[in-house]
């Protein structure tokens, strides 16, 4: 009758996540309005990054706040003809 008594509620501990929260759109807009590097990867797309130089200007640390290191990981894959994102990367 009162064998469940002796036995301790295990503790259960919520599993971590080990993927990175998605990118907000303050910094994908940022780096779109702010970009100051320019590759032209061919076939009328432009890799668009922030250099560490524009990063810490203060219109740019304004616009992103505490975000401002993961937008140094960022880059934008720009097509020019259709004026669009065609990714948005960020490095590990």
């Amino acid at each position: 009758m009162a064998s469940y008594r002796r036995f301790k509620p295990r503790i259960v501990r919520p599993i971590e996540d080990p993927r990175p929260a998605p990118l907000s759109s303050a910094v994908v807009d940022a780096v779109l309005r702010f970009h100051d590097v320019t590759v032209d990867q061919g076939g009328e797309c432009t890799l668009l990054r922030l250099s560490d130089r524009r990063r810490h200007e203060p219109e740019v640390e304004a616009a992103l706040g505490a975000q401002a290191d993961r937008a140094a990981r960022v880059a934008i894959l720009w097509n020019e003809r259709e004026s669009e994102i065609i990714r948005v990367l960020e490095a590990a």
